[in-house]
């Protein structure tokens, strides 16, 4: 026989024993792990700085608040319930992590990309001052394409023998070719910059 079910009694409500540890669907999902659980202290997730905080003691008491806050069936039932929350928390950080990597490749692999480094590498003022080879980071920031129109706003770090910097572009697509627009350099070391085009 199972001894007295003391979810959903409020902050005082005994805790049983395998409740009182570390949530995973809670650290992961905050504030919709929260309105699940009726746990609405998630709510603060919004406010800036303190979410930071917030995340973290979610991951540490939310099981203790989700007991106390909602009724369960048994300690069962709850151990279940948050297992499954942790596995959707987990499955959604994957999917957003490959989103950014998919993501950073495309930057990577774009045309417009490609076009920058090869100016990059066959201007003289830039071979000065970085040396050969130059090597160049991922790219940061958005391309947008609209049939055969499009337009690309990138930066990336680039690096040679003689030392590194900061690379912007701006580029356009008309009638499916890519054309860099504007392209500048600035020195890591003394703030200079290259106006590549």
């Amino acid at each position: 026989m199972e001894t007295d079910n003391t979810s959903g009694q409020g902050a005082a409500a005994a805790v049983p024993p395998g409740i009182d540890r570390w949530n995973w669907g809670a650290f992961f999902l905050n504030w919709i792990w929260g309105i699940g659980n009726s746990t609405y202290i998630a709510f603060l997730m919004f406010v800036p700085l303190v979410n930071l905080v917030v995340i973290f003691m979610l991951g540490a008491k939310g099981s203790i608040w989700a007991w106390r806050n909602r009724r369960w069936a048994s300690v069962e039932e709850f151990q279940r319930v948050q297992r499954n929350w942790a596995r959707w928390g987990l499955a959604f950080w994957a999917l957003v992590a490959v989103g950014i990597f998919a993501g950073l490749g495309m930057l990577k692999n774009s045309e417009a990309y490609t076009l920058a480094r090869a100016e990059l590498e066959r201007n003289p003022e830039v071979i000065a001052a970085l040396g050969q080879p130059i090597s160049t980071g991922t790219p940061m920031g958005s391309i947008r394409i609209s049939g055969p129109d499009g337009e690309a706003r990138l930066q990336f770090s680039a690096e040679g023998p003689n030392g590194e910097a900061t690379v912007y572009v701006e580029a356009v697509k008309q009638l499916g070719r890519w054309e860099i627009r504007h392209m500048a350099l600035d020195e890591g070391a003394t703030g200079r910059r290259i106006e590549i085009k």
